[in-house]
């Protein structure tokens, strides 16, 4: 798959990278994504991969509110 267009999005604290995923697999299981290997705990920001623009728009909609 090829992951062409990027997502970030605030988040803090830790284990960002497992509650993304976990988040992603209950509320927006059709979106594919690449996920970094990890994120700094101080970070809090966090960018992701996804395959067109389309997705990353529905990604960044259904993120809107969340707090993660």
């Amino acid at each position: 798959m090829t992951f062409r267009c990027s997502c970030t999005f605030p988040i803090s604290g830790p284990n960002k990278l497992l509650r993304f995923k976990q988040w992603a697999a209950a509320n927006a299981p059709g979106i594919a994504f690449s996920a970094p290997p990890q994120v700094p705990v101080k970070s809090e920001k966090m960018t992701i991969r996804v395959r067109s623009i389309a997705d990353r728009d529905s990604l960044m909609a259904l993120l809107e509110g969340v707090k993660l």
